[in-house]
């Protein structure tokens, strides 16, 4: 899996509460710390994908 987040994010931190393994929000956006993730993150990834209020994450399969 591979994890990217897109211009829309706001930085609001969701992500990394979520799984702070992957995301990591710094400079007013976050960042992904994996790539490509490992496999026992991949439920949080997609669950920070699915609460994140602008939708910036991208994941490809």
């Amino acid at each position: 899996m591979q994890v990217t987040v897109n211009d829309e994010c706001t930085a609001c931190g969701i992500c990394e509460d979520i799984c702070p393994e992957v995301f990591e929000v710094e400079d007013d956006k976050a960042k992904v710390k994996l790539d490509p993730v490992p496999e026992e993150f991949h439920d949080a990834c997609r669950e920070a994908a699915e609460d994140c209020p602008s939708e910036a994450i991208e994941i490809t399969e």
